[in-house]
């Protein structure tokens, strides 16, 4: 017998109101999929003799069922999606709490354009002290690595933001940080990094792949921690999740930018796990779709990569081991135009006063398309670290390959 815990956590309530636990599995939808599991629900009560009363202490779902024997592969593979559990992103909370903020979920202000059937809310990531969401991931998994082992340093490969969030925390440590990054990776992602100490070296595009794709460059000694598939760091994202749920526990669907799939993955498994009903979608833009290509197709597949100014987003292919855990715990992904991107900078700009990058806005396109269907929708804000030769010409109307 497995216990499965799926983080409700209630509050001190008597045994009459104790019946919310049983109604919260019944409507968030953990009642529904545990009968389809082979699932029972099962709340722990503590009595109170001073108030004669049965005081609700917590709910957990317990699994009756034997697990399968599996082959190698199979094996192989649920290591793989099982890597990151709910406990893994609470820890993870709590572990980062004193270096990063609660950021704010905001109602995007549509004007007359709203719908009464949508309402879509903004998760403000480029509030964070770096401009991105990279903060979370990369303070876990610092965090995590062995004292003697940060003697030597920690390094990376990043486009940017990642970069930033692990020479962020290196700094606080006092640790040696270097940074693998594409050659097109924007100056307002390679400045800060340089600004706080860390060493940058831009490499072609196939060959920071390559340094992703390996987890190493031959050039630097110390941990490598990967962006997008260290399960730390994946962890690290998820708090994103509990926050979102937290403060909109009625949320119907939400929205991440898909670079790797370690943002949208630990946010899934967070969700999810508190509201098992609720649908994460990737978002992708048009000039590298590589999730949307191997959902259609059913299996990783190579695709045309273009740099754009949506920078933080994309690739060529889907990560190997990003593969099993993205295709399992992702609803889709939707993809975006460059115009559409454009159009949600200048909006989050002109309506809410929000500076965003592109990878930030094509949630909020993808929302305002109308491809998410209608409901409760929460678009994750990653970042707000673009150019201002990129910015001005958004504003002006005009996208920035247009103006070369």
């Amino acid at each position: 017998m497995t216990t499965i815990l799926v983080g409700i956590d209630l509050p001190e309530t008597d045994l009459a109101s104790g019946l919310f636990a049983i109604l919260f599995a019944k409507v968030t939808g953990v009642g529904e999929n545990s009968n389809k599991l082979g699932c029972e629900v099962q709340i722990t009560f503590t009595a109170d003799r001073k108030a004669h009363k049965l005081v609700v202490r917590h709910c957990n779902l317990i699994h009756n069922h034997e697990p399968k024997k599996q082959t190698g592969k199979q094996r192989k593979m649920v290591k793989e999606v099982d890597e990151v559990t709910l406990q893994d992103i609470w820890q993870a909370k709590e572990r980062i709490a004193d270096s990063v903020k609660k950021t704010p979920l905001i109602p995007l202000n549509q004007g007359f354009k709203g719908t009464q059937s949508r309402e879509i809310f903004l998760k403000l990531e480029n509030l964070q002290p770096i401009g991105s969401f990279k903060i979370r991931g990369a303070c876990n998994a610092i965090c995590t690595i062995p004292t003697e082992k940060l003697k030597d340093g920690v390094y990376t490969a990043s486009a940017g933001n990642f970069a930033q969030g692990l020479a962020w925390n290196a700094k606080q440590l006092g640790v040696p940080c270097r940074v693998v990054m594409p050659d097109h990776a924007p100056e307002a992602k390679v400045k800060p990094t340089l600004d706080m100490g860390a060493g940058v070296t831009k490499v072609k595009f196939d060959k920071w792949w390559e340094v992703v794709v390996n987890r190493k460059y031959e050039h630097f000694k110390g941990s490598f921690i990967h962006p997008v598939s260290e399960s730390s760091v994946i962890a690290g994202n998820g708090t994103i999740g509990l926050e979102i749920l937290g403060d909109l526990p009625s949320v119907d669907t939400i929205i991440v930018p898909y670079g790797g799939g370690g943002l949208s993955s630990g946010i899934a498994i967070a969700a999810k796990g508190l509201k098992p009903n609720v649908k994460v979608y990737a978002c992708e833009v048009e000039t590298a779709a590589p999730l949307s290509a191997a959902l259609k197709k059913g299996e990783r597949v190579k695709c045309q990569y273009t740099p754009s100014f949506v920078d933080g987003m994309g690739s060529g292919e889907v990560l190997e081991e990003m593969w099993p855990l993205v295709k399992r715990v992702l609803d889709g992904s939707l993809v975006v135009s460059l115009r559409q991107v454009a159009d949600a900078i200048k909006l989050l700009a002109e309506r809410n006063h929000v500076i965003a990058e592109g990878a930030g806005a094509a949630p909020v396109a993808a929302a305002l398309s109308g491809a998410a269907g209608e409901g409760k929708i929460v678009c994750v804000v990653s970042g707000g670290n673009i150019d201002a030769s990129k910015l001005v010409p958004i504003l002006q109307g005009f996208l920035p390959e247009e103006e070369k």
